[in-house]
């Protein structure tokens, strides 16, 4: 009986539930325990749709088996025949013991440790951990997540930023949507086209928000977005995202780069001089640069690095006006350089003026994004890439989308 008493405590098994038996099995390695509820109990059933609300006796029972967490490397089963409730003449429902999880025959202490350790490894190992099917772990998962969306709020929804990542390697694209003022991923969708813009919207107006309240929007320069953007978010003004911006100048910086040194063997593998800011090199990087820039040779390549290092200098700028007349200063040189790469990147902001000038309003950018995206990419390069959108988005959920299974697992602590 001591042993029953110490099961109903590490349990928390609370009246009318106790313990009715207990069967160890070393050579299975395997723990059984049958629990029962007193003879003569009553079950509360609340229900507001349907106006009932009371205490009811079992009408007859069901039984049922979960998955525990393991006791001692031995594999743990909580068994019960579980009450239906006489709810009426025409109606019968199943109690929910205190125990039991959200997943199919699973303890809400079993998924909860399952939660923990799928944030931090591939399914398929916690599945192996566990000693559990890659199938069940994944649609647990998954109505967790779900379950979690469904309640989520979005009503205060204002800032968000947006991102394409690959699902593998190449193909297969989902868009990301972050709240960043909350700092966490509160919509996927598959593709990269503008119709991700028009299900994201539609999702915002499923969860007490609304697409006019977003105000502003931090992107890159693709057509789809922009376009997406002006027709579902009509009060949202557009940021493009600097260190995008950033990245068409140094791509125009390398291919000068490129062209220069098939002339140049001066520069043969000086690609990370050219792509790096000063004090990210390395001291031979740093010795190699100043050896290129004391030379008479005039480089091409020093003349595009200059430039943008003196766009990069520019978000140093202290108000919107200053720093709107330093880009047209800025733009003015690099399309009186005589470097077509240069040239082709400074006409490119020229397109986009209204969105790279937003950022010293705005100051949003998709760094946060970019934070996000390096534990995805980490997580897709653990689990080798995922196969389908339906297990990418659980995952990217699960580690990006803060959600909060607290309040429907009480077992579950959040790290």
């Amino acid at each position: 009986m001591l042993t029953h008493q110490l099961f109903e405590l590490a349990l928390n098994l609370q009246e009318p539930w106790y313990i009715k038996d207990i069967s160890f099995s070393a050579e299975a390695k395997r723990l059984d325990i049958q629990l029962d509820f007193r003879a003569g109990a009553t079950f509360h059933y609340e229900s507001k749709d349907e106006g009932i609300c009371g205490d009811f006796k079992a009408y007859d029972t069901v039984h049922k088996e979960w998955r525990h967490l393991n006791f001692f490397q031995h594999e743990c089963y909580l068994h019960a025949r579980v009450p239906r409730l006489d709810i009426s003449d025409r109606e019968k429902r199943l109690v929910t013991p205190p125990w039991s999880g959200i997943g199919n025959g699973f303890t809400l202490l079993f998924e909860a440790l399952v939660l923990q350790l799928a944030m931090h490894m591939p399914v398929h190992k916690v599945a192996q951990l566990v000693k559990e099917t890659d199938y069940r772990i994944w649609n647990m998962l998954e109505q967790y997540v779900n379950k979690a969306l469904e309640n989520a709020d979005q009503v205060d929804l204002s800032a968000i930023g947006m991102d394409e990542t690959a699902q593998r390697r190449g193909h297969d694209y989902i868009t990301l949507f972050v709240d960043l003022i909350k700092k966490r991923t509160v919509f996927i969708a598959e593709g990269k086209g503008h119709e991700t813009v028009t299900a994201f919207a539609e999702n915002i107006r499923n969860h007490n928000g609304s697409a006019e309240n977003i105000t502003d929007v931090s992107c890159d320069m693709s057509p789809a977005f922009i376009k997406g953007v002006t027709k579902e978010l009509p009060h949202a003004a557009i940021t493009f995202d600097r260190f995008h911006v950033l990245k068409i100048i140094n791509h125009a910086v390398d291919v000068v780069r490129k062209q220069e040194a098939q002339t140049e063997p001066a520069l043969k593998g000086s690609k990370y001089l050219f792509l790096k800011n000063a004090e990210n090199l390395t001291k031979t990087q740093q010795e190699q640069r100043e050896r290129l820039s004391m030379s008479h040779m005039k480089l091409k390549s020093l003349k595009a690095l200059h430039l943008r290092e003196r766009f990069q200098a520019i978000y140093a700028a202290e108000h919107p006006s200053l720093f709107e007349a330093l880009l047209k200063r800025w733009y003015f040189w690099a399309t009186h350089s005589r470097l077509q790469p240069m040239i082709a990147a400074a006409r490119t902001i020229k397109e986009h003026w209204a969105g790279v000038v937003r950022w010293k309003q705005s100051q949003i950018d998709n760094g946060l994004l970019e934070g996000l995206n390096s534990l995805i990419q980490a997580a897709k390069a653990k689990a080798r890439g995922f196969k389908t959108f339906r297990y990418f988005r659980i995952v990217v959920f699960l580690i990006t989308g803060k959600l909060n299974f607290a309040q429907f697992n009480s077992q579950y602590l959040p790290i």
